[in-house]
């Protein structure tokens, strides 16, 4: 990717001051590399443009902002996040006809995409990280590389119109669902909602474009006839399947995925019995590509999960770290395969974050089910609507993370099993690196 100033201005709408060749972008001065157009974007707590003189001086080709500045070279334009997305669009434009994969879902993106990532193998462009906002799509698809021949693009979605908002960057020839669920309904309200803003990626579809959907999703494959999408579905009764489902002494589930009367024996290096699920929604993307059942699942078996994401560590007692973010239906997921582990099992958990008049109720029922599958102590951090009331007397509320590191080490012992979790507001991630045995 090559563009000049003179390009970048025509695509945004903007005025170029100076002049330069650009082949790459970034929001981020700590990653900036040399000939990186920085784009100043505006955050809660930050502001980008404080930053454009330092990226000049770290060897950014530009800056591209929309506030007043002398830094130059510069591309000044009304809205440096619109701006990003319109070079986002246009680099998706120019990589046709690579095919794009979306993926969207109250839970399993993340997982799907990295299994997806895998399973299709070379040629096949992700993100490493979770970058499924307005920010990162958009960076995702300009980090691209010319040899792209599929994109899979995480898509995650915050309110109504966010994912529409975004598909001119994606343009999916394939759109994934991989669950619906009670994520974010502090700004969706419902689960309703929540299917009305997942379905945006299904409409974003051009003709001759196929929707993966969940099986057990009677609403999602109502609206796909209704819309005239060709659908493959995934899970109980689907088109691809899950059967004989086993873990080991690790949560790593075995399984035969069946598509099409063809069966294959997979066996995953990720935790959890979610896990499969999230790989017959990948196969299910991959086959929809025309790509082969036993080329799919070798991929499959040696995908590995994006940091944060049931990161296993074993040693004197094994730590897993799930702290990137949480809903109720991944902190089940993850705290019943903690509890497929053999071992006394632990966890520290915190808040799950923007689940508005929901929040009580589902933290009380996320206590309850650390009881009832047996965890001999629970730590519960900041925060809490009622994770502690749930759990009863096994549950230790601390005020911070720093708080949790000093009760955890006290109790853990031998051949412990230990889980943390919570959104990532909590910032339970650095806790798990230090316990890290």
């Amino acid at each position: 990717m090559k563009w000049s100033m003179e390009e970048i201005a025509k695509i945004t709408g903007g005025l170029e001051v100076g002049a330069a060749e650009i082949v790459h972008v970034t929001t981020d001065t700590r990653e900036l590399v040399p000939g990186d157009l920085f784009v100043a974007l505006r955050g809660e707590h930050f502001d980008g443009h404080d930053f454009a003189a330092a990226a000049i001086a770290a060897g950014a080709a530009a800056v591209l902002v929309d506030a007043p500045t002398e830094v130059e070279p510069r591309i000044e334009v009304a809205d440096t996040l619109l701006a990003l997305r319109q070079l986002a669009a246009d680099r998706r434009r120019s990589l046709e006809p690579v095919d794009a994969i979306g993926i969207t879902g109250s839970t399993g993106k993340t997982s799907c995409k990295d299994l997806l990532a895998s399973g299709l193998g070379v040629g096949t462009w992700a993100s490493p990280r979770s970058f499924n906002n307005e920010v990162g799509v958009p960076l995702t698809v300009l980090s691209a590389p010319d040899s792209t021949e599929v994109l899979v693009l995480e898509v995650g979605s915050r309110g109504l119109g966010h994912i529409h908002d975004l598909i001119d960057v994606i343009r999916p020839d394939i759109a994934v669902i991989t669950s619906v669920g009670a994520s974010h309904l502090a700004t969706l309200g419902d689960v309703a909602t929540v299917r009305l803003a997942k379905w945006e990626l299904v409409e974003g579809l051009d003709s001759g474009g196929i929707a993966v959907l969940p099986a057990g999703e009677t609403t999602l494959a109502e609206w796909a006839k209704r819309d005239g999408v060709s659908v493959t579905s995934f899970g109980e009764q689907g088109d691809v399947r899950v059967e004989q489902l086993t873990l080991d002494e690790l949560a790593r589930p075995s399984f035969t995925l069946e598509a099409g009367g063809e069966r294959v024996e997979l066996r995953l290096s990720m935790a959890g019995a979610h896990q499969a699920q999230n790989a017959a929604a990948a196969a299910a993307a991959a086959l929809a590509l025309g790509r082969a059942l036993p080329d799919v699942a070798a991929g499959l078996a040696v995908a590995k999960a994006s940091a944060w994401r049931m990161e296993i560590t074993p040693g004197r007692y094994t730590v897993i770290n799930d702290a990137y973010n949480a809903n109720p239906v991944s902190m089940a997921a993850a705290l019943a395969a903690v509890a497929a582990i053999p071992g006394r099992h632990l966890a520290v958990l915190g808040l799950m974050a923007e689940l508005g008049d929901a929040a009580p109720a589902a933290h009380r029922q996320v206590g309850r089910l650390v009881r009832e599958l047996g965890f001999a102590q629970l730590i519960v951090v900041g925060e809490d609507p009622g994770i502690a009331e749930g759990a009863g007397n096994i549950a230790h509320p601390v005020p911070d993370a720093a708080a949790a590191r000093e009760l955890v080490s006290r109790m853990l012992a031998d051949d412990d099993i230990i889980l943390i979790k919570a959104s990532r507001s909590v910032g339970l991630e650095t806790l798990a690196g230090e316990l890290a045995p």
